[in-house]
């Protein structure tokens, strides 16, 4: 298939605030195409191309607006300030101490997660679609007010969603801000290489170019020590079934209940590199992951319960989906010891990650 690239607009629904949301649809050369909400910068589907001509969904999520409102499982969004947990939900910065809005609930310790109560996933972005150097594009932008869940600086936004003719989806952030912050921006999408809705993803062999995690507490919430991933549940160097991993006895996995723990990556941050690769042995159907950050949170979709239905009509349960989200490390902000996400005024905060999906002769 060799038409040109396309981009389609349509609506998606409207806001409580009557504000309307569009869905754009982004398909390249080769038949491949992902759709993304303005509401959230939230991707929707991701139809990827089989050798027989059709194309597979591997993106888990929904078929309306209201459900991604009251979704708190962050489907395919952006996910900000900061992504991932803030132990405390708070943070020093040159001697001034942040008290973010906890997602916890009351009586328990507070946390904060994925950016607070109202994060960039549910936030409308302005959307504006583009070919750009011939491939189908989507620019968002979002202005994030000082003081917004807690955070200082009024912080300017803009994440770009490529599809590339390598069927790649690329993911180019860039952030500054009129007042020192910290900053961790990352996508959220639920990954089935079966097709979504088709079972749980325990059948998927995973690689992970990390010799270590972050331990976390019973909060998940790291410790600031780095565990070796050697011999362990968690050791991905080698591709292993996530059904083989997961059942193996770790004190780790019984606090998330699964993978829910950040990798540190072996390449060095800043320089991009293949850091993950995900394939299910029935169809070929893989996905590789490259990016610039030095960490990588893996997640097998352990709070989901099947009270959310898919797109396919089908519920949600636990591990129907996993994520690989490209991150610094959880809750950076109060550990020295990790790589920094504090960002300055007159600094320009910038990373890529990409998602290449292909299938492999079987």
């Amino acid at each position: 298939m060799n038409q040109e690239p396309q981009i389609a607009v349509t609506p998606f629904g409207v806001t409580p605030d009557n504000e309307p949301v569009l869905s754009f649809r982004l398909q390249n050369r080769k038949g491949m195409s992902v759709s993304i909400l303005d509401y959230g910068g939230i991707v929707t589907a991701i139809d990827v191309p089989n050798p027989d001509g059709t194309t597979t969904d591997v993106a888990l999520g929904h078929s309306d607006l209201d459900s991604y409102i009251r979704s708190s499982s962050f489907f395919g969004a952006i996910i900000g300030r900061f992504g991932n947990r803030i132990g405390r939900a708070s943070f020093e910065i040159d001697g001034v101490r942040f008290q973010l809005s906890p997602t916890t609930e009351p009586g328990q310790p507070p946390v904060q997660l994925h950016g607070g109560l109202q994060g960039f996933d549910k936030r409308l972005w302005r959307g504006v679609p583009q070919v750009r150097d011939g491939e189908a594009a989507l620019v968002l932008n979002l202005l994030s007010p000082d003081g917004e869940e807690g955070y200082p600086g009024n912080l300017e936004v803009e994440v770009i969603y490529t599809l590339t003719d390598a069927n790649e989806l690329r993911m180019d952030y860039r952030a500054t801000t009129d007042r020192a912050t910290h900053i961790n921006l990352t996508n959220h999408s639920y990954f089935n290489l079966k097709g979504e809705g088709q079972g749980d993803i325990l059948d998927h062999e995973v690689w992970i170019d990390a010799a270590a995690i972050t331990v976390v507490d019973a909060n998940l919430i790291p410790t600031g020590e780095r565990m070796p991933v050697e011999g362990t549940a968690f050791d991905f160097q080698a591709p292993a079934l996530i059904a083989d991993r997961i059942r193996m006895p770790h004190a780790q996995l019984e606090l998330g209940g699964g993978f829910d723990h950040n990798y540190v990556v072996n390449p060095a941050a800043g320089s991009a590199s293949r850091i993950a690769k995900v394939v299910d042995p029935a169809s070929g159907r893989f996905l590789e992951v490259i990016t610039e950050e030095p960490g990588v949170q893996f997640y097998t979709g352990n709070f989901l319960d099947g009270s959310q239905i898919g797109k396919s009509g089908r519920p949600y349960g636990k591990r129907s989906g996993f994520c690989l989200e490209t991150q610094h490390f959880p809750d950076s902000p109060n550990q020295p010891q990790f790589p920094s996400t504090l960002l300055r005024p007159g600094e320009v905060y910038t990373t890529t990650t990409v998602y290449r999906f292909g299938v492999e002769s079987r």
